[in-house]
């Protein structure tokens, strides 16, 4: 895809952002990640959105269970749908635990996602992923609040743009809490251990 560089800059500008308020962290947890811990980080912590089944969706609705939640696209040539595929493994890996977990996948393309398009797409990933989608207006807010670089590449049709986004997952633990951001490329392996520890902490 291109604009990698840009993609690069924002995880940084993202985990910078995270270390930076450091000082504002719990520093009861113990656990260690591998992923960046940005427990009381000055993000995004909710949304409003429908899911490809046409339900309301917020955060609230997974209370119980650790979310993780990407930014993305249908028509994503590359990153989105492995990095899809690396946590349909993940969840897998977990064997009955995978159940305690919900993955959410946020459409940066409402133009051209329909809920009927993320629907066929997003569970053909794992049938437990839900696709989320809203109007232009509310996902450009939603990923601004969440620190989420958007930007449309024109194509050679005005229908074959590409989009540059970034490409970080957010993890929430049970009580709603965004507690880590996971970088591009982790392996599900990680990733599982991450969510292991969010699930018992």
């Amino acid at each position: 895809m291109s604009g990698h560089r840009s993609l690069v800059a924002t995880l940084v500008a993202v985990a910078s952002l995270a270390l930076g308020g450091c000082d504002r962290l719990s520093s009861a947890s113990k656990a260690t990640f591998n992923a960046v811990d940005i427990t009381g980080a000055e993000l995004g912590t909710d949304f409003r959105l429908t899911d490809h089944r046409g339900a309301p969706r917020s955060i609230g609705d997974f209370r119980g269970k650790t979310v993780v939640l990407f930014f993305g696209y249908t028509h994503c040539p590359d990153m989105c749908p492995t990095t899809l595929a690396d946590l349909a493994a993940t969840v897998r890996s977990l064997g009955a635990d995978g159940n305690r977990v919900q993955v959410l996948f946020v459409t940066v393309d409402p133009k051209r996602d329909t809920a009927e398009l993320l629907g066929r797409y997003v569970p053909a990933f794992h049938p437990d992923f839900l696709g989320l989608r809203g109007d232009p207006e509310e996902t450009g807010r939603i990923a601004k609040a969440f620190k989420i670089f958007v930007s449309e590449v024109p194509g050679r049709t005005p229908e074959s743009y590409t989009i540059d986004h970034s490409t970080q997952k957010l993890a929430f633990d049970s009580q709603g809490r965004l507690r880590l951001l996971i970088p591009h490329g982790t392996p599900p392996e990680k990733m599982a251990a991450d969510l292991r520890l969010l699930m018992n902490n």
